[in-house]
């Protein structure tokens, strides 16, 4: 797994990018016909302009992107389709656990996560099944030199969410990019 380290100028508004980035990053090294580097604040901002999803006010600013943005990146960047998929409230999030699954077993690629009253970008990277249904969520919030991986699960940056610790008032909305990881030689 690749660690982006959150400038401190992003804080509080650049968790999106951040998860866009990740997911940027997969891609570069799961999908064969990936060859763009990881775009930046500014880059991700002058491709949504340029597009003419945001006006040029968008540039240098410290608007928050969201899953729909995230799409239009990954669809111009790599040329990937990706699926919204929307859920009105988080205690319906059960609703989509077989389509989760079916997204991890089928491409496995990282989905970006982000609501309205919880408004904080997540990286979701699997799921796992059961009575009580967790996302594994990568948490771009995190400020710091890089950790060990155990350091990052002991503080909550990278855990295993249960479907119910969600806001059940806010609504949620999830972009899966629609690509397989190409196979590796062992």
């Amino acid at each position: 797994m690749h660690t982006f380290l959150i400038k401190r100028d992003s804080m509080g508004w650049g968790c999106g990018y951040r998860t866009l980035q990740t997911i940027c990053s997969w891609m570069n090294h799961n999908h064969a016909q990936s060859s763009h580097a990881v775009p930046t604040i500014r880059e991700i901002q002058e491709m949504l302009v340029e597009m003419e999803d945001k006006p040029k006010s968008f540039l240098n600013s410290r608007q928050w992107i969201g899953s729909f943005e995230v799409c239009l990146i990954i669809d111009k960047l790599y040329d990937v389709p990706c699926k919204i998929v929307h859920v009105n409230k988080g205690e319906e999030l059960n609703s989509i656990v077989e389509t989760l699954k079916i997204h991890f077993t089928t491409f496995g690629s990282p989905i970006m996560m982000g609501g309205d009253i919880d408004a904080s970008s997540k990286g979701v990277m699997g799921i796992r099944l059961g009575d009580d249904a967790s996302l594994l969520i990568v948490d771009p919030h995190y400020v710091g030199k890089e950790q060990t991986k155990e350091f990052l699960q002991n503080k909550g940056w990278v855990k295993w969410q249960p479907l119910n610790n969600f806001i059940s008032s806010s609504f949620y909305n999830l972009c899966l990019p629609q690509v397989k990881a190409r196979s590796k030689i062992l």
